[in-house]
């Protein structure tokens, strides 16, 4: 009698135990569950994790274009140099366009973003301006509006898909494209005093080129 006592202490025991490693794996998992969730609808500390780890291909994805039979231009831009310039015809505007995005190109006109391909090739060439510079009219442009880039690859016309108004940190505006497109940006609202919140988007389609 005392050792069918022992034995069903001893069941009982081991089920306490077992449950209790059963509760402990699904919060577990629960938990990571519940954080994955987090990350996924908020982005923000995901976001941070990323864009801190992620390396710096803008040097291989210069290489790469220019080694693709693809490519239009037989040589990269130097940071700086000019590369074209970028007509408007509803502003009856032609601007300079120079490689880099930093304060001094945009001082100067229109900057090319680095880790954009040229205007011209596949994919999403992006170029960025002050609103109270260069881009100071961009609000009067919209839907099928033309843009017109010349650089020494030829002329390239581009029509105006679309019009997006993001907020300023908005990484989409410079993902890849499955075609030519030609994306513009400056800060909005146009008439912001200080750090604009938002910025002012023109995606276009190349129509035309060389």
């Amino acid at each position: 009698m005392k050792e069918r006592r022992t034995g069903k202490l001893v069941l009982l025991s081991l089920s306490v135990i077992i449950i209790a490693i059963g509760f402990w794996f699904s919060g577990t998992n629960a938990y990571k569950f519940m954080k994955g969730y987090w990350l996924f609808k908020t982005g923000e500390p995901q976001t941070e994790v990323v864009l801190a780890n992620k390396p710096d291909r803008t040097a291989d994805k210069d290489k790469e274009t220019q080694d693709s039979p693809s490519s239009l231009y037989s040589e990269r831009p130097e940071k700086g140099e000019m590369i074209g310039n970028l007509t408007i015809p509803k502003l009856n505007a032609n601007l300079p366009i120079y490689h880099g995005t930093d304060e001094d190109e945009l001082e100067k006109g229109v900057g090319h973003f680095a880790g954009s391909v040229l205007p011209g090739e596949k994919d999403n060439s992006v170029l960025s301006g002050h609103r109270d510079t260069v881009f100071r009219q961009l609000g009067k442009v919209g839907k099928g509006d033309l843009l017109v880039v010349s650089t020494e690859a030829g002329e390239f016309t581009y029509k105006v898909r679309k019009v997006r108004i993001v907020d300023a940190d908005d990484r989409t505006v410079i993902v890849p494209k499955p075609r030519a497109t030609l994306t513009i940006t400056t800060c909005y609202p146009f008439d912001f005093i200080g750090d604009a919140p938002e910025r002012y988007i023109l995606v276009a389609d190349l129509i035309e080129g060389k």
